[in-house]
């Protein structure tokens, strides 16, 4: 504990955090503060805690994967925008609009998929109440 005035110990803060913020503290008998009491470690870890060399290289693996898989689901839907971009004729119940089709075309599949999801709910439900 330091004096009042006189600089925070950095010992116990991390660098670009608040010193007096709570510290938190091992769980008692437990010499890897890092760690859950339960004493398991989580995939991709061994038993000190530390990061293996095939749980590091799953997850950039995997994060190179998303970034591809964004940048294709990117690119397809720009592509999606330029060629679907003609206005056309929306006739609905009461009246007619014009607009253009990609517009009509995510209407459409954002109310599909909310019709498909409470579909969902509706089964999931049901099986529930049996």
């Amino acid at each position: 504990m330091t004096a009042p005035g006189s600089p925070p110990d950095p010992r116990y803060s991390a660098p670009g955090t608040d010193p007096t913020a709570a510290r938190t503290t091992p769980s008692a008998g437990s010499p890897y503060p890092d760690r859950s009491s339960s004493g398991t470690s989580s995939p991709g870890t061994t038993s000190r805690g530390t990061t293996s060399r095939a749980g590091a290289a799953g997850r950039t693996i995997g994060r190179g994967l998303a970034l591809g898989l964004l940048l294709f689901v990117t690119v397809i839907l720009v592509l999606f925008v330029v060629f679907n971009g003609q206005t056309v004729q929306i006739s609905l119940v009461f009246t007619d609009v014009q607009a253009p089709l990609v517009l009509a075309l995510v209407i459409a599949a954002v109310l599909g998929a909310l019709v498909a999801a409470l579909a969902g709910l509706v089964s999931r439900a049901r099986r529930r109440s049996r």
